[in-house]
Parts: structure tokens; C-alpha cells; sequence
């Protein structure tokens, strides 16, 4: 979360970039921030130094084990496995699923690359689909029509703590048989008609990264109703996990307890950071809904600002970034003018969120990942067959993702936080016609 200035309880009603009093005040003091929140505290720190002393650092410890039975009981899933990021997590879900060399997986292009690179290692190719505008999700029929008898599954994701249409997207599985990943790394907390998220396609995956919800610092985890699933995401990651693979059946044993002899294994004292956290989710989640349901709330009154969509049925959770729709033309100004004056008033507001990944040159233009003409990305240039994307292919992400703003998130705001956030942005819409003709 970005450190955020005192803020002017008696600002003019100009904008700064016109004159007037900014409405957050900067200062050098480390007191008075917006948000109270910090992201580790004493908890976590006395469990790391009790973890050290008692030499519990590698392997599948006691606080681990502990870590993946409450994430069990949270998300209604029989199976949990911890692994060393959410980027592992992916591939050892993916690898569980049987995603191999030839096959293809889809994925919204608005995502992070760290949602579908696991499969460019198992040989397999990603298939982008559009999003829907609204709610910045998966487009399901736009996924429907990228399917091909070389589909092996779709990986979609909650997107910023926003929950896709479960409904629409485990009928189309049913319908075609392709197996559905929903990487839930945004969105620790949330639900789909009470369901949470992960427990509802054929594997859930989580990242515990520094900056999430729930932290390890580095850490992830997959979980699964399929004891298939589970098994083979044990063979590729776990290797010498203490007490062998944690294997339900007979079906691996004898791979026991190297599996592949590869190593995803999480840290111990991350997740035992990680177990602590959990604690104050259900708590962070509150806090942050309430601020951002404040401040959506009173965008809708302003031309040009729509707040995103969220699906029936759908409980936001995580909130792993606030996202509004700017629409050009209703407000009257640029988007790159808006948010220099947002900047101005001391709310630090940005446009930059992730890249489209068609944009990308990886997935553009394609890259001959394992040389010899032999990878998922190799163009006909390069001995394969892979098109490539460029500008246009995906025209309805493209628009959508363009006119995009981010906001501060604010997890624990002081008293009158959000309203003065709302305060900075109504300034600047009432005069934007005045902002507009400096700009010209």
C-alpha cells in the first residue's frame, strides 16, 4: 500500500492544478497517513522468531501442515498443498489437471502473466479471450469460441477481488469438458453465492506474495475436490516433504517421497506468517469493502466515472486493487490530465495497470522458448505454427482496458479518509471544463 499525506479539512473548492489548496497536504512526517494499516505486526514476528528457534525451516512442518488445514476448512476443499509462490501453485495445478505439450489453455488477455506462464513450461499454449467492459472478467462466450479439440482448460481470473460468473463458466466446463483454474490470488475471502471462490472449479489457486491479502512475504497454494488433482500437484513440487508426499491412494506411492524431484515447497516461517494473517482477513476484508463501497457510491453521481461491475451473486474479497472506468468524453478531460490533477491534490492515482497479454512481445510476436523450433510460442518463422497477436485482436479488452484509473486502496483509513478522496475527485470533475482549456 502507498504511504498516503494529512489531508486539508479546509481546502477551496478549486482544484490545485488551478490554484487552489490541495486537498491532501504533504508532509514529511510519518504520522498522519490515510490508512493505519500495516501489513506485519508483532504476531507475525513472534511467530517467525518461535519458528526459528525450534529449527522448524524447511519441509512440511507442523505450522504448515496446520496453515493448509485451516485453508481447507475456509475454502470447503478437501485437499490443500502449500507451495513456494502463486506462480507454482499454477503450474503444479496445471500439471495436476494433465496439461502437457499440444495443449492449449485460455485465459482472459486482461491478467497477469504469472496466470498462464506455467503452462508455456509444460509445453502447452495460451489462447487469450476478451473480457467482459463491466466487470473486467472473463468474457465466457468470447472463451466458448476460442475452444478447439486441443483445449485442455481455462484459467480465469478474480480479478482485483471481482468474482467471475461461476455459474456460466462451470456450465461451459460441463458442456465441453474443459477443466477450469481459478486463480484466486486477488480475491482471498471472497464468494460466489456463498461458495468461496477456489472451491467452485476443478482447482484453486492463491498467492501469498508481500503485497496480498494474506502474506507469506513468498507463498502459494492449490487446492482441489479431486484427489487426481492433488496427487499430481504433490508429484511435481514436493519433493522430500517431510512424512513423504502426503499421497492419498496407492496410484504414486512408489514415487515416494521424490515425486518428479522437483522442489516447490513453501517456507515454513512464510506460512506461519501466513497462518497469522489469515486471522485478520475476515477483519481487512470488512474495512476495505467499506471504503470502497463509499467511495463507489459517490463516483456514480459523477459523469465520466463508473465503478466496475460485479456479478450476481458475487462477494467481493481481498480488494487487491480499486479500479475505476473513465470515459474521456462524459468528463470532459484526458484521463493523463485527470490523474496529473488527482496528483496534484496529493491522492496518488494512476493509470498504469497490467499489461494487456496479447501486448505483449512474448505473446505477440512469440519467442522460440526451448530453441530448435520446438516451443508452444515458435512463429512459422521459427518452425511452428503459432500466429501471434497484434493490435486489434482483442478490440473489446483493448477499449475497456484503456480507460482505466486506479486509486489508492485503503485498508484501515483514518476518520473522513474516504471522503476526502471523494472530495479530490468532485473538484476536479466541477472543473474540468477550466482544466480541459489549460490543457489545450
Amino acid at each position: 500500500m502507498y504511504p498516503m499525506p494529512e489531508f486539508d479539512n479546509h481546502c477551496d473548492n478549486l482544484p490545485a492544478a488551478l490554484g487552489g489548496a490541495p486537498v491532501f497536504v504533504q508532509t514529511a512526517e510519518t504520522q498522519g497517513k490515510l490508512d493505519r494499516w500495516q501489513q506485519m505486526g508483532e504476531d507475525e514476528a513472534q511467530l517467525a522468531y518461535d519458528m526459528t528457534l525450534r529449527n522448524e525451516l524447511s519441509g512440511g512442518t507442523p505450522v504448515v501442515r496446520e496453515f493448509e488445514d485451516e485453508w481447507r476448512k475456509r475454502t470447503g476443499t478437501q485437499f490443500a498443498i502449500t507451495t513456494i509462490n502463486g506462480t507454482s501453485a499454477i503450474h503444479s495445478a496445471m500439471y495436476g489437471l494433465g496439461i502437457g505439450p499440444g495443449d492449449e489453455v485460455i485465459t482472459p488477455t486482461g491478467n497477469w502473466i504469472c496466470s498462464i506462464a506455467p503452462a508455456l513450461m509444460l509445453m502447452a499454449r495460451p489462447v487469450f479471450c476478451e473480457i467482459d467492459p463491466k466487470t473486467l472478467l472473463i468474457d465466457v462466450e468470447d472463451a466458448r469460441r476460442k475452444i478447439t479439440e486441443r483445449t485442455k482448460a481455462i484459467v480465469l481470473v478474480h480479478l482485483w477481488g471481482h468474482v467471475c460468473d461461476m455459474d456460466a463458466i462451470m456450465k461451459l466446463s460441463e458442456q465441453t469438458g474443459v477443466k477450469i483454474i481459478e486463480d484466486c490470488s486477488h480475491a482471498h475471502g471472497a464468494s460466489y453465492n456463498g461458495t468461496p471462490v477456489g472451491s467452485i472449479g476443478h482447482a484453486g489457486v492463491w498467492s501469498f506474495q508481500g503485497s496480498k491479502p494474506v502474506s507469506a512475504g513468498e507463498g502459494g497454494i492449490v487446492a482441489t475436490n479431486d484427489v487426481d488433482v492433488f496427487e499430481r500437484s504433490c508429484l511435481i513440487g514436493q519433493v522430500n516433504r517431510k512424512v513423504g508426499m502426503d499421497l492419498v491412494t496407492d496410484k504414486y506411492r512408489q514415487l515416494q517421497p521424490l515425486g518428479l524431484g522437483i522442489k516447490f515447497r513453501a517456507h515454513p516461517v512464510g506460512i506461519g506468517i501466513a497462518l497469522v494473517q489469515l486471522k485478520k482477513l475476515d477483519a481487512l476484508n470488512a474495512r476495505r469493502s467499506q471504503y470502497i463501497q463509499t467511495v463507489e457510491q459517490a463516483v456514480k453521481s459523477i459523469d465520466g466515472l463508473e465503478p466496475i461491475t460485479s456479478h450476481l451473486g458475487a462477494q467481493r474479497g481481498g480488494f487487491y486493487g480499486f479500479c475505476l472506468h473513465y470515459d474521456e468524453q462524459k468528463m470532459g478531460l484526458s484521463k493523463q490530465r485527470f490523474l496529473d490533477a488527482l496528483r496534484q491534490e496529493g491522492l496518488q492515482a494512476y493509470a498504469e495497470v497490467y499489461p494487456l497479454l496479447h501486448r505483449l512481445p512474448l505473446f505477440a510476436d512469440g519467442l522460440d522458448i526451448f530453441t530448435g523450433g520446438r516451443g508452444p510460442l515458435c512463429t512459422p518463422q521459427m518452425g511452428g505454427d503459432y500466429p501471434g497477436y497484434k493490435e486489434g485482436d482483442l478490440p473489446i479488452s483493448e477499449k475497456a482496458w484503456d480507460k482505466l484509473i486506479m486509486l489508492p486502496m485503503l485498508s484501515d483509513p483514518i476518520e473522513g479518509a474516504a471522503e476526502n478522496v471523494i472530495a479530490a475527485i468532485r473538484k476536479i470533475a466541477q472543473h474540468a471544463d477550466r482544466l480541459a482549456a489549460v490543457e489545450a
